[in-house]
This record gives structure tokens, C-alpha cells and sequence, in this order.
């Protein structure tokens, strides 16, 4: 049989094509929840039920990368209870299920946002009686166990969220802590405990290693030490992340990191007893250059210094996204950049193509020092 000089030339293309392909396999990014699971980590992201239900392209993207969800807006009072007598699960149910088909852990946020801004209406008017007290302890008591009951597959409940202010360092008052004292926030994480007993319990806040944080991250070590010396039950605190840019309309710089002053808030929580999970991580880009190649590299940048040092404490159970793409990203609507362009502060740009900033996560995860898995309280009782 006589071979042709073109058969020969086709069959040597083929075989080089064939190493190509497989190199080309072979190098594809390893899924951010597997370098997350190899050291102990969860890895995740905040989603809404819009985003499950109607937009295929950013579930891939979870699907993908996460180990993890949280819903993003969909267990909060302010969507759960559309008034005193009701509950109202469907879109928070949507989320759930989505996780749960997709093996996904589930985290949950917040059984109580102690803000008077974030609460419902009718919670906020609420006319608590001649026995003020044990209304409002009856009201979040049956809210928290309602709503644990529902969703007993979560296994990291933020109890609290953000009542500490972040201009004063001292507690915010609401209408429930009026009825009943600050009280309500020991009774939130008992009555936790009790709905939820094998699940993390978290206070979450945004205090941040940022300047112009000091006296809110003050006030939450003041509380976590008041709530270990009474012996509240809680596991870890929630440290949001949002870092970059400050949060307000009038914020200047990018990078303003005490990290010096930010270690000793740590070691303190950590020397409480407590775990760490990173639980709304973003990076704000409202004051960087236009120019995006610069913008990304600098939120690359910062967010690898920031996870760097946030793993490097064992006591780091978790990193979780506040969002996974730009064009979905809570800050577009807030705090807007001078010139009015679109932000970039998520590991995924508006075309859902990685972005440095998802390539500075991966690195962080993989330098990472393993730790054991994230026990969960009660489980081996």
C-alpha cells in the first residue's frame, strides 16, 4: 500500500494536534471551590432568584466554582415577612433548591438585621402591648425558628447582622431592642442554637481593615467579648469584605489598609475562641483609573494582599463572593464612579469572562495553609 506525501503530512498534523489538546486540557483553571476544598476552605457566592431563574450563563459560572451559596437578599425580614402574621418562602425556596440539585452547602443571611433602616414597616410600627418584652422576645423567637425549621440543611446562619454602628462603635437601637433591651441579641443566638443546633452561628459586620474603621471594629470586639462572657453561643465572626473604595459617595483612595491595626483585631477575635469566615467578599473600584487593564490589576492586587492575610488564620472556614459577575454586582448601583462607567469588582467581568481579580483568588487559595474542615457545632451531638 502506497502512502501519499499528503497523507503522511495530515497524519503528522494530527499527531502534534493531539498533545496540544491535551495540554490545552490540562491547563484549564482548576474550579475555585476544589482549591478552596483541598485546604479546608468552602468556597461560594452570593445569588438571587432572579439569577436562578432566568439567567443561564452566570449558573454556569456557580456551577462551576462554587461549594457554596448564600442568598443575597432573600432571608431577610424585609423579604420573608410581608407582615406580622406571614412568611413568605417562594424566592428564597428557589435558591435552596437550586443548591441543594447542584450538591451545593448552603449558608444563610441574617435571621436578624438589627437596623432600624432594614427593617420591615410593620416591624418598625409595631405595637408590642402592655408586656412589651415578651412580645418582641415571642416575635424574633418564632421568626428564628420558623425560619431555621425551613431550611435545616444551612450550615452557617449569620444570627446578627451589623448592629454594631459603624460611626460610634456602640449598638444601634430598634424597635424590638426598645421593647426588650439589648437582650434581643443574646435571645437571637439561644434561640439559634436551639432551631439550628448543628449549624455554625455567626455575627456578621462589615467592620474592615480599612482607615476610618477603628471605632466600629472597637465595637463589635466589645461585643463578641460581652457576648462570650455570658456565654451566648456563637462560633465565629462574619467579616463582610467589602474592601477597595469606601462605601459612601464622598470616599477617596482605593487602598487604605491598617494592616498592622487590622492583625491585632483578628488575633483578638481569633483569641476569643472564634472562627473567621469571609462572608460578602468584593472589591469596590470607584476611585481607580479608567483605564481597565489598570483597574483590574490594582483590584487584583489588593484582593490577593487581603486573602493572603485573611488565610493565613486557620481559623478562616470560608470565602464567600458577594456576587461572582460585574454586571450583577450589588455596588453598580451605589456609590457611583465619578465618570459614571460600569465598576469591576467581582471575579467576573459583564461578558462573564475571569478577570485578574479570579486568578488572585485562585492564588490565594492554593498558597493557602491547609486546615481541618469547618466542624460544625453539634454535629457529634
Amino acid at each position: 500500500m502506497t502512502t501519499s506525501r499528503r497523507s503522511l503530512l495530515a497524519g503528522a498534523a494530527a499527531m502534534a494536534a493531539a498533545p496540544m489538546v491535551s495540554r490545552a486540557q490540562s491547563a484549564a483553571p482548576a474550579a475555585l471551590k476544589d482549591l478552596a476544598a483541598a485546604k479546608g476552605l468552602i468556597f461560594g457566592s452570593a445569588v438571587n432568584a432572579r439569577q436562578v431563574r432566568s439567567d443561564p450563563a452566570y449558573r454556569q459560572i456557580l456551577q462551576r466554582e462554587c461549594g457554596a451559596l448564600v442568598c443575597e437578599n432573600e432571608t431577610k425580614w424585609v423579604a420573608l415577612r410581608p407582615d406580622a402574621a406571614r412568611f413568605d418562602f417562594t424566592d428564597a425556596d428557589v435558591i435552596a433548591a437550586y443548591a441543594s440539585a447542584q450538591g451545593m452547602a448552603l449558608r444563610g443571611h441574617t435571621l436578624l438585621w438589627h437596623h432600624p433602616q432594614w427593617f420591615p414597616d410593620w416591624l418598625t410600627g409595631y405595637d408590642f402591648g402592655a408586656r412589651p418584652a415578651a412580645e418582641a422576645e415571642r416575635i424574633l423567637a418564632d421568626h428564628i425558628r420558623r425560619v431555621c425549621a425551613h431550611y435545616p440543611q444551612v450550615f452557617s446562619w449569620d444570627v446578627i447582622n451589623e448592629t454594631v454602628d459603624a460611626d460610634t462603635g456602640e449598638l444601634r437601637e430598634t424597635s424590638l431592642s426598645r421593647a426588650m433591651g439589648q437582650g434581643v441579641l443574646d435571645l437571637a443566638f439561644h434561640t439559634a442554637r436551639e432551631a439550628a443546633p448543628h449549624a455554625q452561628l455567626v455575627y456578621n459586620d462589615y467592620m474592615s481593615w480599612e482607615a476610618g474603621h477603628e471605632k466600629h471594629r472597637a465595637g463589635v470586639l466589645r461585643l463578641l467579648e460581652g457576648f462570650k462572657a455570658r456565654g451566648v453561643p456563637i462560633d465565629a465572626l462574619g467579616v463582610q469584605s467589602h474592601i477597595g473604595s469606601g462605601n459612601s459617595d464622598d470616599s477617596v483612595g482605593f487602598d487604605t489598609a491598617q494592616e498592622r491595626e487590622w492583625r491585632r483585631f483578628l488575633d483578638e477575635v481569633v483569641g476569643l475562641g472564634l472562627d473567621l469566615m469571609i462572608t460578602e467578599f468584593d472589591v469596590h473600584d470607584k476611585n481607580l483609573p479608567v483605564d481597565i487593564p489598570t483597574r483590574d490589576a490594582a483590584v487584583a492586587d489588593l484582593g490577593k494582599r487581603y486573602l493572603d492575610l485573611m488565610l493565613a488564620y486557620e481559623q478562616t472556614r470560608a470565602v464567600m463572593c458577594w456576587g461572582m459577575v460585574d454586571r450583577s454586582s450589588w455596588l453598580q448601583g451605589n456609590w457611583l464612579r465619578a465618570d459614571r462607567l460600569p465598576k469591576r469588582p467581582t471575579p467576573y467581568d459583564a461578558e462573564d469572562r475571569p478577570k485578574p481579580l479570579r486568578a488572585a483568588i485562585a492564588a490565594a487559595l492554593a498558597a493557602a495553609p491547609v486546615r481541618a474542615s469547618l466542624q460544625l457545632p453539634g454535629a457529634n451531638g
